[in-house]
């Protein structure tokens, strides 16, 4: 990152400030794991980057709670770096031939995990391009590991605006009862978990996806394709 030195973490406003340039909005943390720089590197149709040094796996990986755009923003996303989306979520309901919260209904929560799982673990394998996960994707240890070293970008929003988006969009079993404390005791517990696995924290409230792609890119040093 500009004007970051490595290990050092920085949160940002989300604001420009007074001088041009704006303060930056991300929060980063590298350490001995961290994969070498993406620079210099020639790149290919299908991925951001190639040759002998590309690193294996997502280009990108996001994280977040429900409701956050982790679909909107990978796209986008994608689209930038000349490469393909994958959304963990899409994977199960296609797999399954059920929508999430049916899921719930019939097998439980804990049939669920088991089937999530198994799609992050296959999409990290295989994809290439930008990843999305589900909300409660980070809880399972095996699931963390496997973020391990990778471009992970945790991508967060408030409690008024997640009330806001995922209020009425669409069925979220989670949510169905109290949405607003529920989704306030879902990010006690997930909050640690999701800064773990993540290498930038990028702030989704009053930006456009295009504008949260850019703090993305920005904060894992990515190049438009």
């Amino acid at each position: 990152m500009r004007g970051a030195r490595r290990g050092h973490r920085r949160r940002g406003h989300g604001r420009p400030g007074a001088g041009g340039r704006g303060r930056r909005e991300v929060r980063r943390r590298l350490g001995r794991r961290d994969p070498p720089q993406r620079t210099g590197i020639p790149r290919q149709p299908g991925h951001p980057v190639s040759g002998p040094s590309a690193p294996e796996g997502p280009a990108a990986v996001l994280v977040g709670p429900m409701g956050v755009g982790k679909s909107t923003v990978g796209r986008v996303l994608a689209e930038r770096l000349g490469t393909t989306f994958r959304d963990t979520d899409t994977d199960i309901v296609e797999s399954a031939g059920k929508e999430i919260s049916e899921i719930f209904i019939d097998e439980g929560e804990p049939h669920f995990r088991e089937l999530e799982r198994q799609a992050v673990a296959t999409a990290v394998a295989g994809h290439p391009g930008v990843l999305a996960l589900g909300g409660g994707a980070i809880l399972d240890p095996d699931t963390r590991a496997l973020l391990t070293g990778l471009p992970v970008v945790f991508l967060e929003m408030g409690v008024a605006e997640a009330v806001k988006r995922t209020g009425l969009d669409a069925p979220r079993p989670l949510l169905a009862v109290n949405p607003r404390q529920r989704w306030r005791e879902l990010m006690e517990q997930r909050r640690p978990l999701y800064t773990e696995v993540a290498r930038a924290v990028v702030t989704t409230e009053g930006r456009t996806p295009d504008e949260v792609a850019d703090a993305v890119m920005d904060a894992l040093e990515l190049k438009k394709a």
